[in-house]
């Protein structure tokens, strides 16, 4: 197109401009169907004369408003050319952004074409693009920053782009799922006050982000998605409550702890072993409680909208990432066919627990608690038919003779030196008073806390020494080698699968009747019930150092990998919860019997509707929920609260505490940017203008919502 100004005519006052459409584009695409687009640029250019003679445009007016007549018809040759249609509207907006730019109320960094010719997505012979600067601005800041807030008054198509980009990210794999949410509370109203059953109580606040949703996606898929959790339609209330019962144990480096009694700033243990600061923690009140129980007999207690890592079969044999699931959802779908189908992620590495100082050394602690006498009765003794045992122990003991007595006993005698009192006690025995296991019989052994919560190294050691006196490995045809360790003591059993779990394995225990066995030669073994611990250890965890029995285990290609998998979800009662929100980068913590569980929300795109109704510290729970490689975009409209008298609306608030943070955004939109009807936006600016001339908000005097002038 080109324009062609005549010289100034200084006694008119008037300039000449001409225009030419290139032939490729047909006249009616320039002016619209019976001169349409013509008459919007005329209609906002009143002083200015357009005539049209074939596809000649003349114009003879203002040289301000010839300038931009020129540019109009520039950008939208611009955008015919994408092949997109111009329409009234978009001529509207075109000559509006253009004016914003003149009058330097925009920086004009973004022309019109470039607004109108943004595609986000396209679906069902549609295409979802921003209409107006705003939009765009808002659409770009979504793609740059991890959280963004859209607030502007109703029509401004907040929710419907942020809903188009959530899609996108979808189907390109920038995310795994998407999570649309609302506050469910609004106008006054409570859920448990309505008829009806839950879906059909939330229905009407999540109606509009389902017909969102139908816009963008083929409704035939919805279902289908919305049942394999990739997404998540729900209430803000019953998205907050991926909780657990106050008095689950949650590890931390220094031991177990109530769930209840954690604070933002404790430490707890992640999947990686290492320590992880908590960031969040959140009462839930009451709530349903399950009870989760892996095939190795570990277990826990979480509410049906907490989150678990599980993969199946199918996900690792077509090498795909782990999927994050609610409680809710695995129930009732636990099997395939007949093996189990949600297998739960193990430690990458062993628990990291700060190094204690103990009196003794671990290997030789875990020897005696295997096939030591320990009842002071008698000077501290040991049984082994392998004299290397017997060697290793006394390398371990300083001032400690282990002398054979005969056959399999060994005695652990002090070292004697000159001048020395008679009666000084037995270095060993003194060790075991310290310890608390003085006395202890084969029935009551167990590892002291020193050497349960201490460094792997540690920790290995004693499993090594009660794997080298009292366990051993066991081959079968066709199977991988596993180890097995059995006991009388009940205590130095879960002593044991402590120590498995916490080194990254599993442990799987079974009980053997002391009724009816036949009786060996150890008569006291058999009067009480033994407990069988079979064992799988990750690779690189070595367990023995007895020299026959790694030869063994080795020869048998080891133990094969560790697995654990859900067996049974099972209603639990009611109870007090709690939330936590751990900074780990995969979010996981260690629970009860080291499994593992989450609460935030990963590879997730979010989206909080109606913002403006959530309270501040419904908010500050929304946002701390974030997790690693995920999206939250918070829209809303702060001129129209309906949170009760005297409750403020989170929205509003943290405007005023992250304005300014980094990665987090604030996109505002104005009646400029209502795409409904064109009187929406003229309501809008009328409510504007009478609140600023009365001080009023929302039609009441701030401060006061029933007051009235």
């Amino acid at each position: 197109m080109t324009q062609t100004p005549t010289a100034h005519t200084p006694a008119q006052g008037k300039a000449r401009a001409e225009f030419t459409v290139p032939a490729q584009h047909p006249m009616v695409t320039v002016l619209g169907s019976g001169d349409s687009l013509l008459r919007v640029i005329e209609k906002a250019f009143p002083a200015a004369d357009i005539h049209v003679r074939g596809n000649q445009i003349s114009a003879v007016g203002d040289q301000k408003d010839l300038a931009l007549i020129s540019r109009v018809f520039d950008e939208m040759m611009l955008v015919l050319r994408t092949g997109q249609p111009m329409t009234e509207d978009a001529v509207e907006r075109s000559i509006a952004m253009l004016k914003a730019s003149e009058n330097g109320t925009s920086d004009g960094q973004e022309t019109p074409a470039e607004v109108l010719t943004q595609n986000i997505l396209s679906s069902r012979g549609r295409t979802i693009r921003p209409k107006t600067l705003n939009q765009k601005r808002y659409v770009d800041a979504i793609d740059k920053h991890t959280i963004v807030f859209g607030i502007g008054p109703a029509g401004t198509g907040k929710t419907y782009l942020a809903m188009a980009k959530a899609v996108q990210a979808l189907q390109s794999k920038q995310v795994n799922r998407i999570i649309l949410t609302r506050p469910a509370v609004e106008a006054g109203e409570r859920l448990g006050f309505l008829p009806g059953t839950l879906y059909e109580k939330i229905d009407p606040y999540l109606r509009p982000l389902y017909d969102a949703l139908h816009d963008m996606l083929d409704p035939d898929s919805i279902p289908r998605l919305m049942a394999a959790g990739t997404i998540e339609v729900a209430p803000l209330a019953y998205m907050r409550g991926r909780s657990q019962p106050i008095f689950t144990n949650v590890l931390t480096p220094d031991g177990w702890r109530p769930i209840g009694d954690l604070q933002v700033g404790d430490l707890v243990i992640g999947s990686n072993g290492e320590p992880t600061p908590v960031l969040g923690v959140y009462p839930q009140g009451e709530r349903d409680i399950y009870r989760v129980t892996a095939q190795d007999g570990s277990w826990t207690l979480a509410c049906g909208e907490h989150l678990w890592t599980v993969r199946t079969r199918d996900d690792k044999r077509r090498d795909k990432p782990w999927r994050v699931l609610e409680t809710q959802d695995m129930i009732g779908n636990l099997r395939a066919a007949h093996a189990r189908r949600y297998e739960l992620p193990l430690l990458t590495a062993p628990v990291c627990f700060p190094e204690r100082e103990v009196p003794m050394d671990a290997y030789a602690l875990g020897l005696l608690l295997g096939d030591g006498c320990l009842t002071g009765s008698t000077t501290p003794s040991f049984a082994t038919e392998d004299p290397e045992l017997a060697e290793a122990l006394e390398a371990a003991l300083p001032g400690v003779v282990v002398r054979h007595k005969g056959g399999p006993d060994y005695v652990l005698n002090r070292v004697k030196s000159p001048g020395d009192v008679v009666t000084l006690e037995n270095p060993v025995t003194r060790v075991l008073r310290e310890l608390d296991l003085l006395r202890t019989r084969s029935h009551s052994k167990f590892v002291p806390d020193d050497y349960l919560y201490n460094s792997a190294e540690v920790r290995l050691a004693v499993l090594q020494g009660l794997l080298d006196s009292d366990g051993g490995p066991v081959t079968q045809r066709d199977r991988t080698c596993r180890i097995q360790f059995s006991t009388a003591s009940i205590l130095l059993r879960d002593d044991v699968i402590a120590l498995v779990r916490s080194l990254g394995g599993v442990a799987y225990t079974r009980r053997r009747p002391a009724e009816g066995r036949e009786q060996g030669t150890a008569l006291a073994a058999h009067r009480y019930d033994s407990h069988v611990v079979d064992i799988r250890l990750p690779e690189g965890i070595e367990p023995f150092r007895l020299a026959r029995k790694r030869a063994k285990y080795h020869e048998a290609g080891g133990g094969g990998r560790p697995m654990r998998f859900i067996d049974s979800i099972e209603p639990a009662g009611r109870e007090e919860t709690v939330c936590i929100q751990v900074a780990a980068e995969d979010s996981l913590y260690v629970t009860q019997d080291y499994l593992l569980t989450h609460n935030t929300l990963n590879d997730a795109f979010i989206i909080l509707d109606e913002a403006q109704n959530t309270s501040p510290e419904q908010m500050k729970m929304f946002l701390t929920r974030l997790g690693f490689d995920s999206k939250i975009v918070i829209t809303g409209d702060v001129t129209q609260v309906d949170l009760p008298s005297g409750t403020k609306s989170g929205l509003r608030q943290v405007q005023d505490i992250l304005e300014g943070v980094d990665d987090v955004h604030f996109s505002r939109l104005s009646s400029q940017d209502v795409v409904r009807h064109k009187l929406v936006g003229r309501i809008v600016d009328a409510y504007e203008k009478y609140d600023s001339q009365n001080g009023t908000e929302n039609g009441t005097h701030k401060g006061g919502r029933t007051k009235r002038k």
